[in-house]
């Protein structure tokens, strides 16, 4: 059973340079049947459309992409330090090759149909608004390009945060 709390995202004081870049977060995604979660240390938060929104980043070469793609919604969950060898391990091993919630010990929640990390002090249940796909034509800053050696361009996924919540 899950001890966290809804709040607005107003309300979210921590920096999000600070979550995503050093902490890095989970993105999960999946139905009531079969999830997979990955670690992400790309992404964003910010206003669009008038919503508050969240930036993600998934190649499709990653198991979770096909989650991604099948689900309406996702979670991005922020973990306590303790856990960064569960997130060095989600992403370093691949779900197709096993189960990674069985190899971290991390568990799964259920807020309506989108799965969220049990283990997480915060989290984004975000619904899928918009995608876009990378491409070398699209980049200003050919410098950037080194970032994709073998051409394996990001999919940007532009998600509405329906809740935050909070441990």
């Amino acid at each position: 059973m899950n001890c966290f709390s809804a709040i607005d995202p107003k309300e979210l004081v921590e920096n999000p340079f600070s979550l995503i870049g050093d902490e890095w977060m989970l993105i999960t995604a999946g139905d009531g049947t079969q999830c997979n979660t990955m670690t992400a240390s790309w992404g964003g938060v910010g206003v669009l459309w008038n919503l508050p929104v969240a930036f993600s980043f998934v190649r499709p070469q990653r198991h979770t992409y096909q989650f991604m793609e099948q689900a309406d919604t996702y979670s991005l969950s922020f973990l306590p330090e303790e856990y960064r060898p569960a997130l060095r391990y989600c992403g370093s091993h691949s779900g197709r090759d096993g189960d990674k919630f069985a190899a971290t010990g991390l568990s799964i929640f259920h807020e309506g149909d989108t799965p969220c990390i049990e283990q997480a002090r915060l989290i984004l249940v975000c619904r899928k608004l918009h995608t876009v796909d990378f491409s070398p034509e699209q980049f200003v800053d050919p410098t950037l390009l080194t970032h994709y050696k073998t051409n394996d361009f990001h999919r940007q996924y532009v998600g509405e945060i329906l809740r935050v919540l909070k441990k």
